[in-house]
């Protein structure tokens, strides 16, 4: 299933778009470990990868530009976002490398990480002063991870969250760090072949499902308890990213 030219597996990108933009519109975040977790396992991770870049770009600006001006928060997450951007570069090398089942255990690693995570009540609190050297740190593993995987949310996520952002800021920078990761991974895949105009209109077209996904997800975001679907959309994530990572031993 690794071609584009079949009908079942462009209904499959279809379903997994639609899904993946639904799951961003109620929580936020999720769609590109949704798309990697779900195509990458019927598909070369890398092609996964390339499909979402567009679809990652257009939701995550349509988040930022719901809020207020996003420069403050640009001057200070900014070596977070140049830490993405290396990292993403240094680490891609095993994303397009071809070793498409050392990258699927890895991705299924990390799914299970994050979905653990979100059963854990522990929050950190980071001061100003350990901002300043954490941030491009965690930028540049957060980088890696994507590059290597395609997933954008460890250690971003619980970082960003652990920085004392007011509610409206805070949904502005978990949309603009995978924003910027997205945009780090087209270059990256572009670069190393993998992103060539086939791919790029097939995310194009990818992005259609996604943004209807995330419409219908923010609209039920006010009309069903956020708390139970985020606990089941965990529980799934690891029940996928065990069963990838067993399947890739």
């Amino acid at each position: 299933m690794s071609g584009l030219d079949s009908p079942l597996l462009w209904l499959a990108i279809t379903c997994v778009f639609v899904f993946a933009g639904f799951v961003k519109g109620v929580i936020g975040v999720g769609l590109p470990t949704v798309v990697m977790g779900l195509l990458g396992a019927v598909m070369p991770p890398a092609q996964a990868a390339s499909l979402l870049v567009l679809p990652a770009v257009v939701t995550n600006i349509w988040q930022i530009a719901a809020g207020p001006s996003v420069l403050p928060l640009l001057r200070r997450l900014w070596t977070m976002m140049a830490g993405i951007c290396v990292g993403t570069w240094a680490g891609s090398g095993l994303l397009t490398g071809g070793n498409a089942e050392q990258t699927r255990f890895a991705l299924g690693l990390i799914l299970v990480l994050y979905g653990c995570m979100g059963f854990t009540p522990i929050r950190f609190t980071v001061s100003a002063r350990a901002e300043r050297w954490l941030s491009p740190v965690m930028g540049v593993i957060t980088g890696l991870l994507n590059g290597a995987t395609g997933v954008m949310v460890i250690p971003a996520l619980p970082y960003i969250q652990s920085l004392g952002l007011d509610r409206e800021r805070l949904i502005q920078a978990l949309a603009l760090s995978p924003l910027v990761s997205a945009l780090a991974l087209g270059v990256s895949l572009a670069g190393g072949g993998v992103l060539g105009l086939s791919l790029a209109g097939a995310s194009l077209l990818a992005m259609v499902p996604a943004l209807a996904g995330m419409y219908v997800g923010q609209w039920l975001r006010l009309r069903v308890s956020e708390v139970v679907f985020r606990r089941a959309f965990f529980a799934g994530l690891i029940a996928l990213g065990a069963w990838l990572a067993l399947r890739n031993l």
